[in-house]
C-alpha cells in the first residue's frame, strides 16, 4: 500500500532532509586516501544524534538481511553498489569511488540519500559514469510530477544512461518512504513510458540509480552487500522526493 503523507508531514521531511544533506556532504569533505570506513561512520553517527534525529540504517534488517545491518552509513566502494558496511577494515585508496548512502529518522518521519565522490585521482571513464549517473537522477526527478508513473521515472534514467554509453543496475531498486524506511511502490531504474503506478500528490519516494560501464547482473556477498559480477565500478545517487499538485519538491537537496 502507498501512503500519502500530509503538507504537515513533508514540512518534517524537509528538515530531516537537510539534516540527512548535510551529513553526506560532510562525510564527503572527510574523503581522502587512506581513511577508513568506522571513522566515517562515527562522524556521521554523531552528526546525526547531534541534530536531534535517529539513524535509519544502524540495526536495520530489510527481508534479504541475513543479520541487521551493522552501520549508520553504506559505504559502497568500486564494485559494491549498494548497502556496503562502513568498518574498520574498509579503507579508501587513491582511485576508488564510493557510494555515500545514508538514511535518517527526524520526528518519526523517514528520509534517504546518496552520493558518489572520488578519492584521490580517479580515471576519466569512471569520472563520466559518475556524472551520468547523477544526470540519470535530475532526468528522473523531471518526471516526478502528478500524473506521471513510476515507467515514466525508470525510463528517463535509462535513457540518459544509454546515451551516455553507460548502463542502469536493473535488478536493485527506489522505494516509498516517509512513514518507513522502505515503502511501497518500487521505483526501477528502467521502464516504459506511461506504465506502471502513477504519482499522486503525497507521495514520497526515494530514487536512485545506480549504474556501470557495461551491463552487469549483482550477487549478494556472505556481508549483505550487492557487488556487480563482473567486479566492474558502479556509481550511485540517490534523492527523496515529494510529490505535489506542482512541483516536486527536493527533501534531500
Amino acid at each position: 500500500m502507498i501512503t500519502i503523507k500530509s503538507k504537515k508531514d513533508i514540512e518534517i521531511l524537509k528538515v530531516g532532509g537537510k539534516i540527512l544533506r548535510k551529513t553526506l556532504l560532510q562525510v564527503s569533505k572527510l574523503i581522502k586516501p587512506g581513511i577508513d570506513g568506522l571513522t566515517l561512520d562515527n562522524f556521521a553517527f554523531n552528526f546525526i544524534k547531534d541534530n536531534d534525529s535517529i539513524p535509519a540504517f544502524l540495526n536495520y534488517k530489510a527481508g534479504f538481511m541475513s543479520t541487521p545491518f551493522p552501520s549508520t552509513l553504506c559505504l559502497s566502494k568500486n564494485n559494491v553498489v549498494v548497502h556496503g558496511v562502513a568498518s574498520k577494515d574498509l579503507i579508501l585508496n587513491d582511485g576508488d569511488i564510493v557510494s555515500i548512502d545514508c538514511g535518517l529518522s527526524y520526528k518519526n518521519l523517514f528520509v534517504d540519500s546518496a552520493i558518489t565522490v572520488c578519492v584521490g585521482n580517479v580515471d576519466k571513464k569512471t569520472k563520466q559514469l559518475i556524472n551520468a549517473t547523477k544526470e540519470s537522477l535530475n532526468k528522473a526527478i523531471y518526471m516526478c510530477k502528478k500524473g506521471k508513473t513510476v515507467g515514466d521515472i525508470g525510463h528517463a534514467i535509462e535513457t540518459h544512461l544509454n546515451k551516455n554509453e553507460f548502463h542502469a543496475i536493473k535488478e536493485l531498486v527506489g522505494h516509498g518512504t516517509g512513514f518507513q524506511l522502505h515503502e511501497d511502490p518500487e521505483i526501477y531504474n528502467y521502464g516504459i513510458p506511461g506504465s506502471g503506478i502513477k504519482l499522486k500528490p503525497g507521495y514520497v519516494i526515494a530514487i536512485e540509480p545506480m549504474a556501470t560501464f557495461d551491463q552487469t547482473s549483482v550477487v549478494q556477498n556472505e556481508r549483505d552487500e550487492f557487488v556487480t559480477e563482473n567486479d566492474q565500478v558502479a556509481a550511485h545517487f540517490e534523492h527523496s522526493i515529494a510529490i505535489t499538485d506542482k512541483e516536486p519538491i527536493i527533501l534531500t537537496k
